[in-house]
């Protein structure tokens, strides 16, 4: 007797049309997130957190571009572009090269953290490059006298108001101290005498903002605009802790006046807090009539901040 045997056709293999369809539903949400950030209420801060880590959004590019390989689907790949293309208008400048250029004038800015073992030791460190100007800020009392003091021979010049302070290899006149609606001085300004011609330097930490509290740090960031616009001098710094980034909606009297840094003369987006593993940029340099030819973040011992720093050369004439 013969035995028939069937053989099955084989199964054809479907491609899971839904993993595609996530794909360009978390592509097309990317998108809009990043267009319309600033459009989000600003209710209980969400608004300005939204402004402030939105150039992190960056990060879910690549993996939603894998995820549309893994799914082997043309459609996602090209709704994911849609994303990168927004991240790339809005914050793509970031990753160009720095033109470069002179360095008259060097600064760094730290934030030295209250709970400190060593704040001396920490702007030491800072020292070791060579700034010309030393800003700080969250000096507790008498800190900013002993690193001072320790660094005499190097800079010779200070200007210290509260928790804030200004070591200078120049001299420095005309200081002044910033209303900061707080029982401590947080803000100060003084004429710095270089070489090449004098430069305002303004030192300030503003208000923490919090959830749903950043009323008082934007007043900060109010008043601090106002000094600067009513402020004749050709030449002026903003050095500080700010409390907020530059993206932030909140930033924008200080960006209407002042140019930044990071963004002009900077490689990457120059995140300074948490130190260790930094989200977010709220230590600013900021400036108007130099032209910034360098800037940047490192790292120094004991504070739970990076320090930012930058280069000026002064225009000629």
């Amino acid at each position: 007797m013969t035995t028939q045997l069937a053989t099955a056709a084989p199964r054809t293999r479907t491609r899971p049309r839904w993993r595609a369809a996530l794909v360009v539903l978390a592509a097309l949400a990317l998108a809009a997130v990043l267009a319309g950030h600033r459009l989000v209420p600003n209710v209980y801060s969400a608004g300005s957190l939204l402004d402030s880590v939105a150039p992190l959004f960056g990060l879910a590019v690549p993996v939603l571009a894998l995820a549309a390989l893994a799914a082997r689907s043309r459609a996602a790949l090209l709704a994911v572009a849609l994303p990168a293309a927004v991240w790339a208008a809005q914050f793509g400048g970031a990753l160009l090269p720095p033109q470069g250029g002179p360095a008259e004038l060097r600064v760094v800015s730290q934030n030295l953290y209250a709970d400190n073992p060593d704040p001396a030791a920490t702007v030491e460190a800072l020292a070791a490059d060579g700034p010309d100007l030393i800003a700080i800020q969250e000096a507790t009392e008498g800190v900013a006298e002993t690193a001072a003091d320790r660094l005499r021979e190097s800079y010779p010049y200070r200007a210290i108001k509260g928790t804030v302070g200004l070591l200078s290899k120049h001299p420095v006149t005309r200081v002044g101290s910033l209303d900061s609606e707080t029982s401590w001085i947080r803000g100060m300004r003084a004429v710095v005498e270089t070489p090449q011609g004098d430069v305002a330097v303004y030192v300030a930490h503003l208000r923490s903002a919090r959830i749903n509290e950043t009323a008082s740090r934007d007043r900060n960031i109010q008043a601090l605009a106002d000094a600067v616009r009513g402020d004749d001098a050709s030449r002026v710094l903003v050095l500080g802790d700010l409390n907020t980034s530059a993206e932030d909606r909140a930033f924008a009297p200080l960006s209407a006046l002042l140019r930044d840094a990071q963004a002009d003369a900077g490689w990457g987006f120059g995140l300074t807090w948490p130190s260790a593993l930094p989200v977010l940029r709220p230590d600013q340099v900021l400036y108007r009539g130099l032209t910034a030819t360098d800037a940047g973040v490192r790292r120094a011992p004991g504070t739970d901040h990076r320090a930012v720093t930058a280069s000026f050369a002064f225009p000629a004439g």
